[in-house]
């Protein structure tokens, strides 16, 4: 005779326990499932570069053959003594302190014309100022090309209009006004976009705050000054974040346009790196360039979210 065997079922607690486990079973699951691809591409296309390039600027190397001339930190002493570099850089900062100072208030206060002003065809006007973002850079170099030619470019047509008998200035090869030029060039293509920025700010900001200010008196510049730019400050915070390293990282438009000439007038540490780097065969020594510029770009990005963007940070996660 066969004795019944029985089952012993698990108790509430266990099959609490065994459920929560499951669950963090999965959690870690999707966790890997979605990590794990993009660690592997960034590690590949980000880290490894950086870290060949910092072990490439070590050796005195022309991209052919085995790395055997190791020059340790010689690379980077010849760069700093670089007069040609030390003058990217300064041109590089200059580029920055006119964003700062002239791109991002102009696209401000046409942002606050556009969204707060009282203007008609607005959509029309906000589609016409933010077409120089969409044009490609080359497209851009090559238009103010055009516009800047020496000869009868629409810059100098424009400037024998208001001045008849003037002399044709040659803007990209004048050294004194080349890298103006460059800056306009790169307010003109850049500005729409910090514009739009701007605009999706102002869209989130009450205006019944506003109105309500005017209500009680406050004037036009007051509530500009005490609601609208304190409003605004994430965004306005984000902009100058994105402004100044986007101005140590430009290249392709002030390539084509002046090739970081004349005379090194208008050359910027991206240009640098490329002229002396690349087309030179001086890959160690363009290396040392590249981890000098990483090291610019990664200290003021980590000192500026620390430090200024801190404050976004812990709003956003209230």
């Amino acid at each position: 005779m066969s004795v019944p065997r029985f089952r012993v079922l698990p108790t509430p607690y266990e099959q609490a326990r065994r459920e929560n486990t499951r669950r963090q079973l999965n959690k870690w699951a999707v966790i890997v499932l979605f990590t794990v691809p993009s660690m592997i591409i960034f590690t590949l296309f980000l880290l490894m570069p950086i870290a060949q390039s910092a072990y490439f600027s070590l050796f005195d190397w022309d991209g052919f053959g085995p790395l055997s001339d190791f020059i340790g930190l010689g690379n980077y002493e010849r760069l700093l003594n670089h007069s040609v570099f030390q003058g990217a850089v300064l041109h590089s900062l200059l580029i920055m302190l006119l964003s700062l100072v002239i791109q991002l208030p102009l696209a401000l206060g046409l942002a606050l014309l556009v969204g707060r002003g009282k203007l008609r065809g607005k959509k029309a006007f906000r589609m016409f100022l933010f077409v120089p973002y969409v044009f490609s850079e080359v497209m851009t170099a090559i238009i103010w090309r055009y516009v800047l030619n020496p000869g009868d470019g629409l810059a100098n047509v424009v400037l024998h209009f208001f001045i008849p008998g003037a002399e044709n200035i040659a803007w990209l090869a004048d050294r004194n006004i080349a890298l103006l030029c460059v800056f306009a060039v790169l307010t003109w293509k850049y500005f729409g976009f910090y514009m739009i920025l701007y605009m999706a700010g102002l869209q989130s900001i009450p205006v019944d705050l506003e109105e309500a200010a005017r209500v009680d008196g406050a004037t036009e510049p007051q509530v500009l000054r005490s609601i609208t730019l304190p409003m605004l400050g994430s965004t306005i915070r984000l902009t100058v974040f994105m402004s100044v390293v986007g101005s140590f990282q430009q290249f392709v438009l002030v390539w084509v346009l002046t090739e970081g000439g004349p005379v090194n007038a208008s050359e910027l540490i991206a240009t640098y790196l490329y002229k002396f780097g690349i087309q030179r065969f001086w890959l160690g020594y363009g290396s040392a360039v590249a981890i000098v510029l990483f090291l610019i770009t990664l200290v003021f990005s980590l000192g500026y979210q620390r430090i200024v963007l801190r404050q976004d940070y812990a709003v956003e996660n209230l």
